[in-house]
This record gives C-alpha cells, structure tokens and sequence, in this order.
C-alpha cells in the first residue's frame, strides 16, 4: 500500500469533496487542511485555508495585491505559512492521516509549504490530498515519488475513485 494518496484532474471534477467526504467517512484521526472557494454573489473572489480543527485563513484573494499572483488572484502565503504548515506538522505528530489540500500553484509558492510537505512524505504517516493536474518541477517530483499514488478523478470516474480512496483510508 502507498504512503500517500494524490487525487488530481481538471478544477470541478470534485477532488477536495472527494476527499472530505471520504476523510469525514473514515474512522481515522485526520489533522491538515483543504482550501475551499470563497464566493460574493455567485462569483469567486478567492481560496480559505480550513484547517481540519476550523481555524481559517485567507489564501488568495482578488483584492490582494503584491509579488504573489496567480490568475487574478493575490497569494497570502503568509497566511499559508501561518495556518497551513503547523496544522501539516501537527498533524505528523498527532493523527493517522495528514489531509494536503491542495498541492498548487499557490501552496507551491512558500518555500515552508514545500519543506513541510517534504517532512509529511519523509514521515511514516499517511497522507491524503490532491496535487496539481499541470507540470510543476516540485508538484512533478512529488508524483514520481514510489511512496505516492495518484488517481487521475474525472466526472465520469468520481464514484470508483471515491470507493478506492475510502478503502485507503480504511486499510
């Protein structure tokens, strides 16, 4: 069995529900984050950072401005690197499962992001999460490594994808 579980696809196919739904559906202890959209008016404004306890930080936003951008988006990776990185290392050090949602452009751009993925996957812990569908040098290496498996979730294979993650996480 792989030390780690990366779901990756196209944005909307429904990885992060994919992932909540079998986290929450599991009997294991989970600790980490997922990012979720932040929405005014039907229209998405930005990304949160929820951690698995509820602490909540701004990610990405349209009304940040400054050196970090992705999109039209402006990264707080001060917020990443606030909330994200101690609930990753928290999570090594008290849980079953550590929860990386997501591996991306935005998550990439702190270098404490990156190291503390790096202590996740060089832990005995077994992590959950998705990662970037596009090339990325680190996003790439994390793929090639023997400890991780990813799942390619389409639409069409949401469901098969759903029950082999829950097995994952059960066994």
């Amino acid at each position: 069995m792989s030390q780690a579980l990366l779901l990756t696809g196209v944005p909307g196919t429904g990885k992060t529900t994919t992932i909540r739904e079998a986290v929450s559906a599991s009997k294991a202890k989970a600790g980490g984050f997922y990012t979720q959209e932040m929405r005014q008016g039907g229209t998405r404004q930005g990304f949160e950072i929820v951690t698995m306890d509820g602490s909540r930080a701004v990610l990405a936003h349209v009304d940040i401005r400054g050196p970090h951008q992705v999109g039209k988006y402006g990264v707080d990776v001060a917020s990443l690197d606030r909330v994200a990185v101690p609930a990753m290392r928290w999570a090594i050090q008290e849980c079953d499962i550590v929860v990386v949602d997501e591996i991306g452009k935005m998550e990439l751009m702190s270098s404490a992001f990156r190291k503390a993925l790096l202590e996740v996957l060089n832990s005995e812990k077994r992590f959950v999460g998705t990662i970037m569908l596009q090339p990325h040098p680190f996003a790439d290496q994390i793929k090639r490594e023997p400890k991780v498996r990813v799942l390619l979730l389409t639409k069409a294979n949401r469901q098969p994808v759903f029950d082999q993650v829950t097995e994952w996480l059960q066994a």
